[in-house]
C-alpha cells in the first residue's frame, strides 16, 4: 500500500497540497478572517511568527511520519482557504486522525469542508487501507461537533480532562471515528453534499 503522505489531493472545489513555507502568506490572510476559531486550536495563526512556527512544526512531524499537514486551496482561484492534516498516524495499525482543520470565515458552510473530508477519507481508506480514522474536538466546540456528526462519523465518547487549552482551562475531548465498514455510507453522504 502507498504511504499516507505527503500527497496532493484534488477535488472539484479544493486542492490539498503538502504544507510548505511558501503557503505562509496565504495561511496568514485566511487565518486573520476567523478569530473565533483560535480558542479551539493549539496556535492562533494571526501573525507571521505563529504561521511560521505552525509550518515548521508540521514539517518536522511529516519527516517523522506522524503527521501530514495540508494547505487547502480553492481549486479555481488558487487562494489559500485554510489547513487540515492527518495526525496521530500509526502506520503499523493503519490508524490516523483527521484534524486541526480550519478555514477562512467566508467558506464556512460551503462545499469546502465536505470535499476536504471526502478527499482525506477516500485517500485514507481506499489508497492507504486505513482500519480507523478518528476525529476529535473540544466538548465546548458545538459547531465542530455538529460538522463531524454531519460527516457521518460515529460518536465514541468523551475523554475527560484530556487536555489543557492554550488559555490553561481544561478541555474534555469528544471522540468520533469512521471504520472501513462505515466508509461506503459516509462516502455516499459526502459525495451528495459536493454535487
Amino acid at each position: 500500500m502507498p504511504a499516507l503522505g505527503p500527497v496532493t489531493l484534488r477535488g472539484t472545489f479544493v486542492r490539498l497540497e503538502p504544507l510548505r513555507p511558501e503557503h505562509a502568506a496565504g495561511l496568514l490572510a485566511a487565518g486573520q478572517t476567523a478569530e473565533e476559531l483560535w480558542p479551539w486550536m493549539p496556535e492562533r495563526l494571526v501573525t507571521p511568527d505563529a504561521v511560521e512556527r505552525w509550518i515548521e512544526a508540521a514539517r518536522k512531524e511529516e519527516i517523522a511520519g506522524t503527521s501530514y499537514a495540508f494547505a487547502i486551496f480553492d481549486a479555481q482561484s488558487a487562494r489559500v482557504l485554510g489547513s487540515t492534516r492527518f495526525l496521530d498516524v500509526v502506520a503499523a495499525h493503519k490508524g490516523c486522525e483527521i484534524g486541526w482543520t480550519w478555514y477562512a470565515r467566508d467558506v464556512w458552510g460551503t462545499k469546502v469542508n465536505p470535499e476536504c473530508k471526502l478527499l482525506l477519507l477516500r485517500h485514507a481508506f481506499e489508497t492507504w487501507g486505513a482500519l480507523r480514522v478518528q476525529l476529535k474536538t473540544d466538548h465546548l466546540n458545538t459547531r465542530s461537533q455538529a460538522a463531524i456528526k454531519k460527516l457521518g462519523a460515529k460518536h465514541e465518547g468523551v475523554l475527560r480532562n484530556h487536555r489543557l487549552r492554550p488559555d490553561g482551562t481544561i478541555r474534555h475531548t469528544v471522540m468520533f471515528s469512521v471504520t472501513p465498514e462505515e466508509w461506503p455510507a459516509v462516502k455516499q453522504g459526502l459525495e451528495a453534499r459536493v454535487l
